[in-house]
């Protein structure tokens, strides 16, 4: 059995195993509001495509659990991106999530003279605690507020090394505030991230000339069509340890939620500068299943 089974069955069993399941002997009564637990992140967590939220993974209520399953790709001028995995929440309080993410070079890797199409790969274990606040109900001044966290195994360590990052694996802390205005049909989001990670830490964390830690900033604004369509922007700054010229995200993005359960979101995408090579402008396409 690989780490993503044994992964993925430990959060089962921690879930399973939590009072939260005892509601009516009911484990996934997906009742929440449509699309109010989010979509998926590049890193597994859930929010928007590129900043995480305070929002909670699944569709479970206060007394129940949620699972939550995603694909992503993105399509760039030089670059390939994949990325899957799973999410759980309990209670609508707490989230554990896991991501893989596969980073394909294609030219790019012959040209950093690391072989033709060489894939870097990370292991991402994101946990999630709601403090206070609820996203649709409540004060409306108040929003939901989740402190996160996120561990980062880069599995490209000598390629991380070699670039001169510090370290091959990081970890991030996150604190997001998101509110969904009903009687406007505005979603808002402001995240702040503690992190160290170089290309969301694809090339490692830190520098060997001593950059650390510095916070980062990620802001969502989305726009309620109907209870089922969202269109909007996000953007996420970024550290440049390396001196890479790393540059920071934008978005624009809409997701439609097909039925209950399956939810699309598609992208304009704009990385600017990954590893010296510029305008990777490009298309993201995301499906989650979540119960």
């Amino acid at each position: 059995m690989n780490k993503t089974m044994l992964l993925t069955a430990g959060l089962m069993t921690l879930a399973l195993a939590s009072p939260a399941c005892a509601d009516d002997g009911k484990s996934f009564p997906g009742n929440k509001l449509l699309l109010t637990n989010g979509v998926t992140t590049i890193e597994g967590t859930s929010g928007g495509g590129m900043a995480t939220w305070a929002t909670i993974a699944g569709r479970e209520t206060d007394r129940s659990i949620g699972v939550s399953t995603h694909v992503t790709v993105i399509a760039l001028p030089d670059y390939g991106w994949e990325s899957h995995g799973v999410s759980i929440g309990i209670g609508n309080r707490i989230e554990l999530s896991y991501a893989r993410q596969n980073f394909d070079t294609r030219d790019v890797g012959a040209a950093l003279g690391i072989g033709q199409g060489y894939k870097l790969n990370q292991d991402v274990y994101g946990a999630k605690l709601r403090l206070f606040g609820d996203l649709v109900y409540g004060n409306s001044l108040l929003p939901q507020v989740s402190a996160g966290i996120e561990y980062k195994h880069n599995l490209d360590r000598p390629i991380a090394l070699a670039v001169n990052a510090a370290q091959s694996d990081g970890t991030d802390f996150t604190l997001s505030a998101t509110k969904l205005i009903l009687a406007r049909s505005l979603l808002v989001d402001t995240t702040l991230r503690l992190t160290k990670a170089n290309q969301n830490g694809l090339l490692g964390f830190g520098s060997a000339a001593g950059a650390g830690y510095s916070l980062q900033f990620e802001g969502s604004l989305g726009y309620q069509l109907s209870r089922r369509a969202v269109i909007g922007g996000e953007f996420r700054t970024k550290p440049n340890n390396l001196g890479l010229g790393e540059t920071n995200w934008f978005d624009l993005f809409g997701a439609y939620a097909l039925s209950d359960n399956v939810t699309v979101t598609a992208a304009y995408v704009d990385l600017g500068s990954i590893a010296t090579f510029n305008d990777q402008r490009g298309a993201f396409l995301s499906a989650q299943l979540a119960f």
